[in-house]
């Protein structure tokens, strides 16, 4: 969690990592986000990153890691110091959701990622068969994988906006919420620190 500010005020900024298969939507959704234009993308090849304004003194950056094959064993090396991560997949590709599911679990073992929040974005909602909330939570077993840490699925589509909103707001609320634990942590930890030694003088 980094702090940067103008001359009049402070701005809290979290660093957010977004993950998913190559064409779930993810740098589409990131655009739409950022500009609420409808963007045409190419497959990301890297990373775009991307600040986002998400309330009046709290901004995201926003990494969006491409998610070919090659990419994804490179996912881990971005995984130290976000504040939280969105996991974007295509709701209505059957085929591919297998594979968006134990790439989701890998990610969730490391430690470097351990009770750090997770939004889910299932994408694609405006196509016939996307798999809603309920189906998603179930198929990936949200409850068991990710029982340490705050969790959503948030139904969207990343062309029309639909759910975007509503999936960032719950990104920047958990992300808040796990910066504030974090502080209060540290804050009791010196408190303790301080009392052991006044305790050994």
């Amino acid at each position: 969690m980094g702090l940067a500010g103008s001359r009049h005020s402070k701005v809290k900024e979290a660093r957010i990592l977004m993950l998913g298969l190559d064409a779930a939507g993810k740098s589409t959704l990131l655009y739409k986000l950022k500009f609420n234009e409808p963007f045409s993308t190419i497959p990301t090849i890297g990373f775009n990153v991307e600040m986002i304004q998400a309330e009046k003194h709290f901004a995201l950056t926003v990494w969006d890691v491409g998610g070919q094959l090659k990419m994804r064993k490179l996912w881990c090396y971005y995984f130290e110091g976000a504040d939280g991560l969105v996991y974007v997949i295509d709701s209505a590709n059957k085929q591919h959701l297998e594979e968006a599911r134990r790439q989701f679990e890998q990610i969730l073992k490391n430690e470097l990622v351990k009770n750090v929040p997770v939004v889910v974005m299932a994408n694609k909602q405006d196509l016939p068969g996307a798999l809603n909330a309920e189906e998603i939570t179930r198929t990936f077993n949200m409850k068991k994988h990710c029982s340490d840490r705050d969790w959503f699925v948030q139904p969207c589509c990343a062309i029309t906006g639909q759910g975007l909103t509503e999936g960032l707001a719950k990104v920047t609320d958990f992300v808040k919420n796990c910066i504030k634990s974090q502080e209060l942590a540290v804050v009791s930890l010196k408190r303790s620190t301080k009392l052991q030694k006044t305790r050994a003088i």
